[in-house]
């Protein structure tokens, strides 16, 4: 299926839609996964959904409104009327967030200041490692909503959440209903999307549902050499003999694969460049090259991939007298693997190659990975002196098992690419090559966790919030030296506490102030993943302070959050003054800011929502050794973190039937490095679609990506000479049914 094809197909009817018009699926209850097909607006009260339960931000059964904190939920109404297809893309619709590819970390974020594994990923509020671990482009179909809970959460879900927590939901089955949802797309690159969910009713009691999907594309970016393909199969049962008891048991599994690995563009000095962009600057003259913007360097055969299954199960009892229990089993297990080219060092035009050339490294990275999880909590609603309490008391215990073979070979152990046709280079074979290093880390890590958790009604109208939890974390690493067998083991336990108090008060109707304090600890780099050396580190501690509001107004057709934050983190690695060779816990960093959302519907046909972000974000205390001279960072903005970010939307519907939506996302600029020498510009995104009923069962949607064919840098690579460029401007058509 040919580029031209889509582009002839679908361009007339997208580029009538230049301009933020927009639309969205009728709105459903978050605590199901029904999606009509028919895309249309329809007024509701509070918009924001400030009155329903997320499961990321408490196991109390508080409401959005009564949780003092940020918490923002996309439901998968949301992410098919918005055109999001995977992780990455959801995470970027995120206010205050943006999110990039990396191969070995698909789907990193950046929120508030913070990046990396200080953002955790669950799935069904369960954490199975740092993000930087376990975080794939998954596919979105398979989920009833994302939840975001902002700020430090490691009171809830241990070390790692010191940034935020990001919570996949999956869908589930509902009793009593038989439907059958599809999903199939096909767009530029040769994209193609196809995804189905069945709900069946087995009797008054049971229920089933199972969802498939599959994508594949020539490259999401636009690369050479760059296939990609991720699929999913998730199945679950639900048997709910009562109103008091339920049991939920299901299965989940994700494959994904990017061959030729896609590294982001390099940079390259501005001399060499013939259509050089803007898009970056750097001190010493490095600029992004447009007419390599398609151009993959990594050899025949080199790839990203994982294959990863989750088993799991949940038992709901409602004791009585205000009594509950809940009891979650999940088993994971994953296979991962990164053959690529990690970076690209150029090198001026000689006779050889007149173009200049690239010399490159080359990684083999393998994880086997398992992971079991027990987690029991008990809670109670009732009174206490008349007033309102709600309590639970957690026990939770895993045990992860973790092996990772990790080879790196030298700039010599390929040969050089030409920077405007490079070759495309055979697999080394062989583990001769792998000089630069040649070791396999093997992990065991196990955690046990203690946590309660208490909201208490003063007054009607003022609650308090309050948790508390402690973790015993036992590691026990062993490198290996693959080619001496040399090995060194270190077993070092690690006992945080975390807490945090808050309180929400209902000034009027519709109108809720709020703040909170919390903590949270982070180790200074993943636990599976650190060097002996880090791993002999203490956990890095965080604290945040946050106060904002949440309002539902104008008959319930508009709703608005806003908050204003600080987070500091403290005991990052740094270099002793005394001795700029030795790598010492004593750095600082911080971030500071304001969010504002807000979901209107002045008239019933139209629905505007939006987001804007400001973070203020530094290194208060960081040096780096370079070139064996020690060099002060301090004050310097962290990397991958703008200033500001947008998103906005406009829904309008016409007769009840054709639905126009536009969709607008900004990000300001952003470093690669900690000197800040290297800089992205800001960019601006616009999207649109045109959806229509095609049968009473039947929807068709013309989309556009990126409008305006922006050239802008989407996220830094590994070497902060790399950076992803977003993808150009594209086109599909997509066909949604429901039965």
């Amino acid at each position: 299926m040919s580029r031209s094809f889509f582009l002839a197909g679908a361009a007339a009817p997208c580029l009538l839609l230049a301009f933020p018009t927009a639309a969205q699926v009728r709105g459903t209850d978050t605590t199901d996964d029904r999606t009509d097909a028919t895309i249309v607006v329809t007024g509701q009260r509070d918009p924001l959904k400030l009155d329903d339960q997320a499961q990321a931000s408490s196991r109390l059964g508080l409401s959005i409104r009564e949780t003092p904190a940020s918490v923002e939920v996309l439901t998968q109404d949301d992410l098919q009327v918005r055109g999001l297809r995977t992780a990455r893309e959801t995470f970027n619709d995120v206010v205050g967030a943006i999110a990039g590819n990396v191969p070995g970390n698909p789907a990193v974020v950046s929120l508030r200041g913070f990046a990396g594994n200080t953002v955790s990923i669950l799935q069904d509020g369960v954490r199975v490692s740092a993000s930087t671990v376990v975080q794939r482009d998954s596919n979105n179909w398979h989920y009833d909503r994302v939840e975001v809970l902002k700020g430090p959460a490691s009171v809830l879900y241990g070390e790692g959440a010191l940034a935020g927590v990001i919570n996949k939901v999956t869908r589930k089955p509902v009793l009593g209903e038989r439907h059958l949802d599809t999903l199939l797309s096909v767009g530029s690159f040769d994209t193609v999307f196809a995804a189905g969910g069945v709900n069946l009713p087995v009797s008054p009691t049971i229920a089933v549902r199972a969802d498939a999907s599959y994508q594949r594309s020539d490259s999401l970016y636009d690369v050479d050499n760059n296939d990609t393909f991720s699929a999913g199969l998730t199945a679950s049962a639900l048997w709910k003999p009562s109103d008091r008891l339920s049991l939920l048991v299901a299965v989940d599994h994700f494959e994904d694969r990017y061959d030729a690995t896609y590294q982001g563009l390099p940079l390259i000095p501005g001399q060499y460049a013939l259509r050089p962009s803007d898009a970056v600057t750097s001190a010493n003259g490095l600029v992004a090259d447009r007419a390599l913007q398609r151009r993959n360097y990594n050899p025949q055969g080199a790839y990203s991939g994982a294959d990863e299954t989750t088993v799991r199960s949940r038992l709901d009892w409602s004791i009585g007298s205000g009594w509950t229990f809940a009891l979650d089993l999940t088993g994971y297990t994953a296979k991962r693997a990164f053959l690529l080219a990690d970076s690209q060092t150029f090198v001026a035009p000689t006779a050889a190659f007149p173009n200049g050339s690239f010399r490159q490294t080359y990684q083999d990275f393998r994880h086997d990975h398992q992971f079991w999880n027990a987690r029991g909590v008990i809670g109670n609603d009732s009174r206490i002196a008349g007033l309102r309490n709600r309590f639970s008391l957690g026990v939770e215990h895993n045990d992860t098992d973790f092996v990772s073979l990790r080879q790196t070979a030298p700039t010599s152990a390929l040969p050089a690419v030409d920077v405007r046709n490079p070759a495309v280079l055979p697999l080394p074979t062989g583990t001769a090559i792998f000089t630069a290093g040649n070791v396999t880390f093997d992990s065991k890590l196990k955690q046990t966790s203690v946590f309660a958790e208490d909201a208490l009604n003063l007054t009607p109208k003022w609650l308090l919030v309050g948790g508390v939890r402690w973790d015993h974390m036992e590691l026990d690493r062993a490198t290996i030296q693959n080619v001496t067998g040399a090995v060194d083991r270190n077993s070092p336990t690690f006992d945080p506490v975390s807490w945090r108090a808050g309180t929400t008060w209902d000034v009027t109707s519709g109108l809720t102030l709020y703040a909170q304090y919390t903590t949270a600890v982070s180790p200074v780099s993943s636990i599976l993943l650190a060097s002996i050396a880090n791993s002999r580190f203490r956990l890095t501690k965080g604290r945040a302070f946050e106060a904002g509001f949440k309002a539902s107004a104008w008959g319930g057709r508009a709703s608005v959050t806003g908050a204003a934050y600080r987070i500091e983190q403290k005991d990052i690695l740094t270099r002793d003054p005394a001795n700029p060779a030795l790598a010492v816990q004593g750095g600082r960093q911080s971030s500071q800011g304001v969010e504002l959302s807000a979901v209107v519907s002045p008239v019933k046909a139209l629905r505007l929502s939006g987001g804007v972000s400001y973070t203020d974000a530094q290194y208060d205390e960081l040096s780096e050794l370079v070139s064996g001279i020690r060099i002060d960072r301090s004050g310097n903005r962290p990397i991958n973190v703008p200033s500001t970010t947008v998103n906005a939307s406009a829904l309008y519907t016409i007769a009840d039937k054709v639905t126009l939506g536009g969709f607008l996302r900004h990000a300001s600029a952003f470093y690669t490095d900690t000197a800040n020498t290297i800089r992205v510009a800001g960019h601006s995104v616009l999207d649109a679609s045109l959806s229509f009923p095609v049968a009473p069962q039947a929807t068709l949607t013309l989309r556009g990506r990126n409008l305006t064919d922006d050239f802008y840098g989407e996220y830094s690579g590994y070497p902060t000479t790399n950076v992803y460029i977003g993808a150009p401007r594209s086109f599909e058509v997509a066909l949604a049914t429901r039965f």
